[in-house]
Parts: structure tokens; sequence; C-alpha cells
């Protein structure tokens, strides 16, 4: 079954989406599955990456553990994980981890999941929803690291430029405004949303634009070199998606900046590892997408199961995000492709 579709991975629900139909009674008002029972759950992604490579993993491992039959959608665009989440609702499922891609919009549609199964988010969160728990890091605080890392990279400050996928989602949205912070020098304004047209500038950072390229790598690239030519003292690219930073290196490579540009990213891509690896990047922040999938099918099974106890009074179950540099790169590569490597 091709990705975009969705993957299915774990239990007796194995022939797609229509599977889903062997009974399941779900709904927030339906009655928890007999003692002994495997509830029937179904994880969301974002989209189709590595990332949720690894996430599919810890779903693996954790229906396993928490005796759960659990499916692995990964959609294609915001259109079609709606749909998915229809299907989904159609056919039976007793609950929903989901990354919603646009938060603000897909509001309604999560509502309506959430009246009809156990409905939690990952990885981004829909606050104005009513989703049960987020789980995943603060984006705010990763957007601060990752500024962090743009003073350790560039301590002389200057001109920098932002690249985003796209900002429709709570996480993005919260990366940018930590990292507009961290260079700023403002104080938490993480409830806020800077506009993306117009200049911000700081004591000793400039940021001259963020620009959106909607996940494609090809945009990233080609927007990196626009800011190039357009700002010749450009001194910083900050990327906040996983294939920002060997976009935007290679864009470097190309345009010979090198050794006059500085690059900090997100998340743990190989060829990003590699280059930290090689000293090209001062560091990456990553998250623990791992444990995003292996969480989540253990929350959903307790709640399905009767047990509200696993949802803490904040409704965030924070998987904190890290600073990856040289120096704890190998202890983290080596744990990652455990994690990445192909299930069995």
């Amino acid at each position: 079954m091709l990705k975009s579709v969705g993957r299915f991975v774990v239990g007796i629900c194995m022939a797609g989406l229509a599977a889903l139909g062997c009974e399941s009674s779900g709904g927030s008002g339906s009655e928890a599955p007999a003692p002994g029972a495997r509830p029937k759950l179904a994880y969301i992604t974002n989209g189709v990456a590595p990332f949720w490579t690894i996430a599919e993993k810890g779903v693996i491992d954790g229906a396993k553990e928490y005796n759960a039959d659990v499916s692995v959608v990964m959609p294609s665009d915001v259109n079609d994980q709606m749909q998915r989440v229809e299907d989904l609702l159609i056919r039976g499922v007793d609950g929903i981890a989901i990354s919603p891609i646009d938060a603000e919009n897909q509001v309604p549609l999560l509502n309506k999941a959430a009246a009809k199964t156990k409905l939690i988010t990952q990885d981004s969160d829909a606050p104005k929803s009513d989703r049960i728990v987020y789980i995943g890091i603060d984006n705010y605080v990763a957007g601060r690291m990752a500024g962090q890392l743009v003073k350790e990279a560039i301590p002389g400050g200057g001109k920098v430029a932002i690249f985003v996928g796209r900002l429709e989602g709570d996480n993005a949205r919260k990366r940018r405004q930590g990292v507009l912070d961290e260079l700023l020098d403002r104080q938490d304004t993480s409830g806020g949303n800077d506009p993306l047209n117009g200049v911000l500038k700081g004591a000793k950072y400039t940021i001259v634009a963020t620009l959106t390229d909607q996940i494609d790598a090809a945009k990233a690239k080609s927007n990196a070199e626009d800011m190039m030519s357009a700002h010749p003292d450009l001194v910083g690219l900050i990327g906040l998606n996983a294939y920002h930073t060997p976009a935007l290196l290679e864009a470097l490579k190309q345009s010979g900046k090198m050794s006059s540009i500085q690059v900090v990213g997100f998340d743990e891509q190989d060829a990003t590892l590699r280059a930290i690896q090689d000293g090209e990047v001062v560091g990456t922040v990553v998250q623990n997408p791992y444990m995003y999938g292996k969480e989540s099918v253990r929350v959903l099974a307790a709640l399905v199961r009767g047990d509200d106890s696993v949802v803490p009074p904040s409704k965030f179950i924070s998987l904190p995000a890290r600073q990856i540099r040289k120096a704890n790169l190998p202890e983290f590569w080596a744990d990652l492709k455990l994690k990445a490597a192909k299930p069995e």
C-alpha cells in the first residue's frame, strides 16, 4: 500500500482502512472493550517522512507492550488527512492519535472525532479542539533552543533568514516564535505570531524574512538562493523542518558560501547528522518520534480501557526536545539507528 494512503502495521486489521470495520465501538460515550480485548487504534501522521518511520517503530513496540491493534496512517496532505479521519470514524476505531496539519481549520473535524472516539494529539497540538491530551515537545522552548544554537554558531550576530514548511501547524508557529524571541532577546511571546513580512531587528540579530515552502525541499533550496541573492551579507539560515538542513546546505555548497553562512535546523535526518559530524553544522534540535508513537499507544490504550489517570492536569505529556552537537552525536546516532531499523 502506498504510504500516502496509509501504512498498517500491527494487529489483525491488515488490509487497509476498510479493514478497520472489524467492529470497534469507539466513541467517548461507548463502552470500554471487554477485559483482555485489544483496543483498535489509529496513529495519524502529518505526512510521509523518515521522522514518521521512527514513530512507526514506536507504535509497533507500543502495540505489542500494551496489547493493542494499531494502524499507522501517513496522509499526503491536509485534505487526505481529513478524509482519513472521516474514514476511520465511519469504520469505527477506539482511539486516534493525530498530528494536525492545520490546527485552526481542522478544529470542527477534530471535535467531531473527539465526540465519537478517544482523540489525542501528538507531535503538533490543536489546543482549541476537544482533544484529551497532547504528547510532544514544547515547540516554543524548542524554538528558543534553536535560537541558542544560532548564537553559538554566529556569536557576532548579523542577518539571518527563517525557513518553514507552513505556519498553519501549532508546532511550526511556536517554533518560529521561540527562535524570534531568543534572537531578539524578548520575553515569552509564545501566544503571538509575528507577521511574515517585514524585517525584525534586535540588538545583534536581524531576521530579514520568514519563507514558507509547503514542505517542498526544492522550494526551500530556491528560497535560500533567493535570500542569499537579496542579502549578500546574510550570515545564517534557520530551518524549522527536518528536510531544511540538507536543502539549505545544498544551496550553500552550490553557491560557494559554506564558509560565510551558518545553518541551524531541526530533527535528525542522516544528512543533518553527517553535517554535524563533519563540522559543517554546529547542531540541531531533535524531538523523540519513537516515543511519540509508543506513548500515543500507551495513553490511548489506557483511555479506552477506562484509565483516565494517564492524563495529567495540564493535558500535556512532555517529551523534551534536545540539542544535538558533535559531542553527544555518536550516542544519539547509535540509538537512532536502532529505532529507525526496518520493522521485522
